[in-house]
């Protein structure tokens, strides 16, 4: 192994790749940069698109193949996310490989022996959690990177720490890391000293097969934390999350649990302690005047309000507690903690505040692409009237507590997009105010005449953007462009 790295051998040996997206070009920068002798070769199968390889520079033959079945033999074979483990192209590379792994399971082998890492997973939440557990370990004295899906692949974040040019950290490194399913589905070593995992909710069931496997890959950070003895803070507000509180607990008060762990909430919700619930040695939770609280390792934390912090919803809440546990679990200064959560801002496309127009507030929830993620939204806005855009590419969920929480929360919705059909038929008969439109800008205009001084328009679909748009990040700034112009009288 290579001194100085976590699990780095000195030969990676034949290496193949397979894909070449955000992640594959990342390892494929890697891999050509390493000094000769380290890569003995590099097989890539680019995948469906065919991109092209700078292979020019890299000081070991590079051989790109076509097709979607691997043949040949290799040392390692890395995989990139967006390749279904159930896949025939998947199954084939891992036969002909003596190990797969993916490009966190790399970044992870190949980072300085004494980062630090946190995997932050779950299926809604993810990405404001990283990214506010990395802004409050800057705020506490540490160097934190926040990396994985929420942006730059891990492995050019490890990259810069390895850099001879690099300057080094001015505290100790913690890479932060979003993780999604399809990251964890090829992790072998990978062993963070704090896993994150929030609420799980059916998603991705096409690339997993099942909402079981799709649970099973973000439970192998949890085998990770176990061997490695770190800690688990865990949404126990969500039934299937709690399962697994419960197993924990039962290993501890057995023969003995690798790893310690952090229940948020309980069944009951964030409110509830754990330590009341079940006899849990740790937890956090809201507590009666409205406090994040978190007991952990014989320390009793009060820290802020939840009033004070910049974002909304008791989702958010649940996302602050989380990271506070973390940066806690890493032997963060509570004090500080407590100082830095109040600091962080929305970020884009997540419940982002985005304008005010003739006294209605609009807010962009573009990044809600299923029912659980709007629901979560919907709750964010207790003393305003609520108007609601609803629609985009239907991604077949069940609908009927989407329909329950818009009666209980919203004054109307808007529907548009593909979904719309199906979305009507769901909300017919409901008390709700339904306003069927032709697209998306004809729904922010029907929202826009729904709505009063004083009321709030959400846009929070609930669906896929990709019936009217590229991603969901152009359709949240689509709406944005077009509250700009509703406030300056253009629309």
């Amino acid at each position: 192994m290579i001194y100085g790295r976590k699990l780095a051998p000195r030969c990676l040996g034949d290496v193949c790749l397979l894909g070449l997206g955000v992640t594959g070009c990342a390892v494929m920068r890697y891999l050509a940069a390493q000094p000769e002798g380290r890569v003995s070769s590099l097989t890539v199968y680019p995948g469906q698109g065919g991109a092209e390889v700078a292979s020019q520079d890299a000081p070991f033959p590079v051989m790109v193949m076509e097709g979607d079945a691997v043949a040949g033999s290799y040392d390692v074979c890395i995989a990139s996310p967006g390749i279904p483990e159930t896949s025939g192209f998947y199954r084939s590379a891992k036969a002909c490989s003596k190990e797969l792994i993916g490009e966190v399971e790399l970044a992870w082998r190949e980072s300085p022996a004494d980062s630090l890492w946190v995997g932050v997973t779950g299926t809604n939440g993810k990405t404001t959690t990283t990214a506010m557990l990395a802004q409050v370990l800057d705020s506490c004295g540490y160097d934190a990177l926040a990396c994985g899906n929420i942006g730059s692949a891990c492995l050019d974040a490890v990259v810069g720490d390895l850099s001879e040019n690099a300057c080094p950290p001015q505290g100790k490194r913690v890479f932060v890391a979003e993780v999604s399913s399809y990251q964890l589905a090829s992790i072998v070593d990978f062993a963070p000293e704090v896993g994150i995992f929030l609420g799980l909710t059916p998603d991705h069931l096409s690339w997993h097969g099942s909402f079981e496997a799709y649970a099973d890959a973000k439970w192998k950070m949890l085998v990770s934390l176990e061997r490695a003895g770190g800690v688990a803070v865990m949404d126990a507000t969500n039934d299937v999350v709690r399962e697994q509180v419960r197993r924990a607990r039962l290993a501890h008060d057995g023969e003995g649990g690798g790893f310690a762990y952090i229940p948020i909430g309980t069944k009951a919700g964030i409110k509830g302690d754990m330590r009341e619930a079940c006899g849990a040695l740790n937890a956090a939770f809201l507590d009666e005047a409205d406090h994040l609280h978190l007991a952990f390792d014989d320390g009793e934390y009060v820290l802020p309000s939840a009033d004070d912090l910049q974002i909304k919803g008791p989702h958010n809440v649940l996302n602050a507690l989380a990271a506070a546990a973390g940066a806690v679990a890493l032997g963060a200064d509570a004090v500080k903690v407590t100082e830095a959560l109040p600091e962080f801002k929305p970020l884009e496309h997540r419940i982002e505040p985005c304008g005010e127009a003739q006294g209605m507030s609009f807010y962009n929830d573009s990044k809600a692409t299923n029912v659980d993620a709007t629901l979560m939204a919907l709750g964010s806005f207790p003393d305003r009237p609520l108007i609601v855009m609803l629609g985009g590419r239907d991604k077949m969920g069940p609908l009927d507590e989407l329909v329950a929480s818009c009666d209980e929360h919203a004054k109307c919705v808007v529907l548009f997009g593909e979904a719309a059909e199906r979305f009507a038929d769901a909300f017919a008969g409901s008390g709700v105010h339904v306003v069927r439109a032709s697209g998306f800008d004809d729904a922010f205009k029907a929202a826009c005449d729904a709505a009063e001084s004083g009321d709030v328009i959400l846009l929070s679909p609930a669906c896929a953007s990709f019936d009217e748009f590229s991603c969901f990040e152009e359709r949240g700034r689509h709406f944005k462009e077009l509250v700009r112009k509703r406030a300056q009288g253009i629309l």
